[in-house]
């Protein structure tokens, strides 16, 4: 048995890394290894086999809470060690495991932002924090889910190849949609009160404006008008939907558009909808992305987002490319949803799912910290 320290900053039930780190955290607790969290807030039920010990926040700024959360981290563990392994879900010094779910933030940074933001305290605590993680004289190994974001590390900071184990996605596996998916479709669009005539756009994921709920908007009242009667965008995650709603109003299409909050019920959302928008500023990964084709959900995303290779690979959608161009996915939009190709690209992302590992993240990320704890290479 192993005791294990999970470090992460706020726990949520409906974040993507909320999810990975609970997944990961089950996985070790279910394998008899001794599981303590370290949070500042946690939000939901506690699973059996956890102990979370809760980090009571410090600061006036986002990124002043999570340097004290760091500071105040490192001094709890050095009085409650020794630990077997410190597992961090957010860029904290003195982590012997990083699972990297973020981007590279330097690299994002350069590539979106004036020489002068880097002057600021807020570039400079987080890239402070991220070169604790990455740099060569740091012991970190990283856990890394979006291969396209090696270079990048390596780039910025020369971190070694030996330090990175790269894992497989992580759907569960109740997301693949089984022989009964026809009948829930039925019964999931009833209960969204959608006709049969409707086209059904979904976009999934908190902070809309990252995830591009404001391109989707644009692109769905491009729609030529004959077609945008047809069209009804359902908006499923945690954000601060007004200014999207006004957007919505200033374009003449607020009444085919729901925002419906944080849900519970994703994958019948998932089977209800016609086709998943995800037109993401960034996005490291997108497990959305294979969450609907483990649905049969056929996707139109862009370049940028980690899994976007995974849509092409299994010809489940479509793919956009960046820099990105408001023009073309209206006009691809258009196109994906006149196409008689649709239904079969969600055939294709779903036969693709079945036959690729895209589910044993957390038993491999816990192969991985099992064996440096017993000192072999993971």
């Amino acid at each position: 048995m192993l005791r294990l320290a999970l470090a992460l900053y706020h726990y949520f039930p409906y974040g993507g890394l909320q999810r990975d780190f609970l997944r990961i955290a089950g996985e070790a607790s279910g394998r008899g290894h001794e599981v303590t969290v370290f949070t500042t807030a946690w939000q939901g039920e506690i699973p059996d086999g956890l102990d979370v010990r809760l980090i009571p926040p410090r600061g006036w700024s986002n990124h002043r809470r999570l340097h004290d959360f760091a500071m105040d981290l490192g001094e709890i563990l050095a009085k409650s060690g020794p630990w077997d392994a410190v597992i961090g879900f957010n860029k904290l010094p003195g982590l012997d495991w990083y699972y990297a779910a973020d981007p590279c933030y330097v690299a994002a940074i350069a590539e979106t932002r004036s020489c002068f933001y880097r002057l600021t305290s807020r570039y400079r605590c987080y890239a402070q924090l991220e070169r604790s993680v990455f740099s060569p004289q740091a012991k970190t190994r990283i856990l890394l889910i979006a291969e396209p974001e090696l270079a990048k590390f390596r780039t910025w900071y020369g971190t070694s190849a030996e330090r990175v184990v790269l894992l497989p996605p992580g759907i569960a596996r109740d997301r693949v949609a089984g022989p009964d998916a026809a009948r829930l479709r039925v019964q999931a669009r009833q209960a969204l009160r959608c006709s049969d005539e409707e086209l059904i756009l979904l976009q999934v994921g908190s902070a809309f404006r990252t995830k591009g709920v404001d391109r989707s908007l644009l692109a769905m009242a491009a729609l030529p008008e004959s077609l945008r009667q047809k069209v009804r965008l359902l908006v499923a995650g945690r954000g601060d939907a007004l200014p999207m709603e006004r957007l919505a109003g200033r374009l003449g299409i607020a009444s085919q558009v729901s925002f419906l909050g944080a849900r519970d019920d994703v994958p019948q959302l998932l089977l209800a909808a016609d086709l998943l928008l995800h037109p993401a500023r960034t996005e490291n990964t997108g497990t959305v992305l294979l969450e609907a084709m483990a649905a049969g959900l056929p996707v139109l995303t862009t370049a940028n987002c980690g899994y976007a290779g995974h849509v092409n690979a299994g010809e489940g959608g479509w793919v956009t490319p960046v820099p990105f161009d408001q023009t073309i996915f209206n006009h691809k939009l258009a196109e994906v949803l006149l196409s008689p190709e649709r239904v079969a690209r969600g055939r294709s992302g779903l036969d693709y799912v079945r036959r690729t590992d895209i589910f044993s993240m957390p038993e491999k990320a816990l192969d991985a910290i099992e064996a440096a704890a017993a000192g072999s290479r993971p």
